[in-house]
């Protein structure tokens, strides 16, 4: 069945952590409220996060991120003069279980300061939460739109933007196409996931609205686990370009049934799953990855400040591993965090908020700066996998490769 909006399930799903997480209450008095002067305390921040089930890919990454993060603040000194502790725990990719830890984390551990969990899901519940007990919540991912629809204050995004403007870069790229190398025939399938869904509606849309025709568009429960009746579809559709709102191991799946049909378009693009290094060409074969693009928040080779220092980190504490998007986002997020807490000297948590909403932020993701609603400002990178490597394309300013792959070969 052709859906063009989250299923039923997430707006479900949402209403009812967005109904958990308003109705609780604060126990106690916040960290804010404490002194932060001891440091022979350390300074501790609570985080959830998917290690396991669905999202225990990019949570594992998100947790090495925040790791490094600690290693490295922790070797300068701390924060405030305080050695930093992270408190991780397992949400296990469940709603419900994010609720009640970062509940815990705030009302009984009472920890100084949160940090984000991973995908708009969870994140939509653990903000309400955040926001309930006046705790400052910043967020590595959740980028979809209903996230800074409800008023909060206490939320900030530490991406470039949100999920509506994540195809914004790719769109572009093809309207800067000569008409006659532009596509045809476009087919839509996502998963239904709330980042997903609307960065594909966002650009069915625009791409409609250049003349190129919609052939197929679907979405996909997030459990899904074979892939060959969908390429089995798109296969026998062969649109010029297939655009697919995939996390990761469903942008694996998919691909992998391609192949199987012998299938390739002229023009693929993937959502998440590509931004996931070396994880993605291992899962997908490293010849099959050329011409790949994907929509991305950051770069290994990216001149921004600190960034040599995180991959130089990550590489030292995980076997010289490639760092993944998901890890350098939450090493960005931390890195916001940061910021504020030193430029306002404390962990009162009305401070950091309004200094937040004043200011700028560098980030190994490059400069950060925020609506009211928590939304930022900025604008993605448009990513290629080029000879077994990925690369920035654009915008110019960023690109790391002056080439585009296109058309994009056959599989191998």
């Amino acid at each position: 069945m052709i859906e063009n909006s989250v299923t039923r399930r997430s707006v479900l799903a949402f209403s009812l952590a967005a109904t958990v997480g308003l109705g609780l209450t604060a126990c106690g008095s916040r960290p804010s409220e404490k002194a932060s002067t001891d440091t022979s305390k350390p300074l501790t921040i609570g985080i959830s996060l998917p290690l396991t089930g669905d999202f225990s890919q990019p949570g594992t990454e998100a947790r090495r991120g925040y790791e490094v993060w600690a290693d490295q603040i922790n070797k300068s000194g701390g924060l405030l003069g305080r050695q930093v502790t992270l408190k991780i725990v397992d949400d296990a990719s469940s709603q419900d279980t994010v609720v009640s830890d970062y509940t815990k984390l705030i009302t009984q551990d009472k920890v100084d300061l949160v940090l984000g969990t991973f995908s708009s899901l969870l994140n939509y519940a653990a903000s309400a939460v955040a926001e309930k007990n006046g705790m400052v919540f910043v967020e590595p991912a959740g980028g979809a739109p209903n996230m800074f629809t409800r008023g909060f204050k206490n939320l900030f995004f530490a991406q470039q933007g949100t999920a509506p403007h994540q195809a914004d870069v790719f769109v572009n790229w093809i309207k800067s196409l000569p008409a006659d190398q532009r596509p045809k025939t476009a087919a839509y399938p996502t998963q239904d996931d709330p980042f997903t869904t609307p960065v594909i509606q966002s650009m069915q849309k625009q791409l409609e609205g250049l003349g190129v025709q919609t052939v197929y568009s679907s979405t996909y429960p997030a459990d899904t686990t074979n892939f060959q009746p969908i390429a089995s579809q798109l296969a026998a559709k062969k649109p010029d370009l297939i655009a697919q709102g995939a996390v990761f191991e469903d942008g694996v799946g998919v691909i992998r049934s391609l192949k199987q049909l012998r299938y390739s378009p002229k023009i693929m693009y993937q959502t998440s799953a590509p931004s996931n290094a070396g994880q993605y060409s291992s899962g997908v074969g490293v010849g099959s990855t050329e011409g790949v693009f994907y929509t991305v928040s950051w770069h290994p080779d990216a001149k921004t400040p600190h960034n040599p220092d995180f991959v130089a980190g990550y590489k030292a504490k995980f076997q010289n591993a490639d760092p993944a998007e998901d890890a350098a986002d939450a090493f960005g997020a931390a890195e916001v965090l940061q910021a504020a807490i030193t430029a306002v000297g404390s962990t009162d948590q009305v401070k950091i908020r309004d200094w937040l909403h004043a200011n700028q932020v560098p980030t190994i993701l490059g400069p950060l700066s925020w609506k009211d609603t928590g939304e930022p400002n900025g604008q993605f990178l448009l990513g290629q996998w080029q000879s077994g490597k990925p690369q920035i394309v654009a915008p110019a300013e960023a690109a790391t490769s002056q080439t585009v792959v296109n058309p994009k070969p056959d599989w191998k």
